[in-house]
């Protein structure tokens, strides 16, 4: 055979080889494509409730069986359930230093430190943080009630307001620690030079799984020249994080609102459980809880939770 037949002969088998992998290489391709691939969302939400009944009051001595859960519609099923009264909480309490606030803010401090000796157990930790035309962090996380009035005693006034910046900072703080997690924001409503606006701090806010209570101090409820929008949206807030909002007009209005937010938070309910997979285009799922409690004196109960949360993490 002459070298120029073998020579044709080898690149038709060199040919012809590459074709036969090309196509088993396509053919594998299109059985990978042709097979769904299912991942499964392991991630557990928890889920802090609190039950009250048709007062307002807290209820204790619920069981997994009075509450129901749903996400987008679609009930869950309950796989952890705690009553929260022993587990470890993290508070945050923000304090508005700005000039509006200055011929209230020893009566909010003073207010604020009984809530704290009151609140605050060796296994919880209080970080406090004030706010003006900058956001301060006056202590790191601690139960130690001196070290906390120490940084309540160095809080200073300011001029403007940064609220939202407050809410964001506060959060990303609180989003490194585990169980329960609460902001106190003592505030006249207003904000005039925050960096972030109110879907950045109330997205930071769901993501942390903080409970927001906003305790609105105002001289007069229907005074005409306050900020309204500051305070609907400290009220929407605290509706969507699961936590509440307090009108105050002096010491005693403080204190019994510091006294109501103590109260929900030693009688609280933690549920959890993993989503039941399902399509949306949405990275944000709606939770609803019901409560089922015929016992109950003045029900029927009500559950106040957060409104949803996001599958992806925000880069804060």
């Amino acid at each position: 055979m002459s070298d120029a037949r073998i020579l044709k002969i080898t690149v038709l088998v060199a040919l012809l080889a590459g074709s036969f992998c090309a196509f088993g290489q396509n053919s594998g391709q299109m059985q990978s494509d042709q097979i769904p691939t299912y991942r499964t969302n392991v991630k557990l939400v928890n889920v802090f409730v609190t039950a009250l009944n048709q007062l307002g009051q807290p209820i204790a001595g619920l069981q997994k069986d009075n509450f129901k859960l749903f996400e987008d519609g679609k009930p869950q099923t309950i796989s952890l359930f705690s009553k929260e009264s022993e587990l470890p909480l993290s508070i945050v309490l923000a304090v508005d230093v700005s000039l509006s606030t200055r011929k209230d803010l020893p009566l909010e401090l003073e207010s604020a430190k009984k809530f704290v000796h009151s609140m605050v157990r060796p296994q919880d930790g209080l970080s406090l943080f004030e706010f003006s035309e900058s956001v301060d962090q006056m202590t790191k996380f601690t139960s130690n009630l001196n070290t906390i009035d120490n940084g309540i005693k160095r809080i200073h006034n300011g001029a403007a307001t940064a609220l939202y910046d407050a809410i964001y900072l506060g959060s990303q703080a609180l989003a490194k620690r585990d169980g329960r997690k609460v902001m106190v924001v003592i505030t006249d409503g207003g904000d005039t030079m925050s960096q972030v606006n109110y879907q950045e701090a109330l997205r930071a806010a769901q993501e942390s799984e903080a409970l927001v209570y906003s305790l609105i101090v105002v001289p007069i409820e229907a005074d005409a020249g306050r900020d309204l929008g500051g305070e609907h949206a400290l009220i929407q807030m605290s509706d969507d994080t699961g936590g509440k909002y307090f009108y105050a007009e002096g010491m005693s209005q403080l204190d019994k609102a510091f006294q109501q937010i103590s109260d929900e938070l030693r009688t609280q309910y933690l549920l959890g459980y993993y989503p039941v997979k399902h399509a949306s285009d949405s990275d944000f799922r709606h939770i609803k809880v019901e409560i089922t409690a015929p016992d109950v004196p003045n029900g029927p109960p009500v559950a106040r939770n957060r409104t949803g949360y996001y599958t992806a993490k925000d880069s804060f």
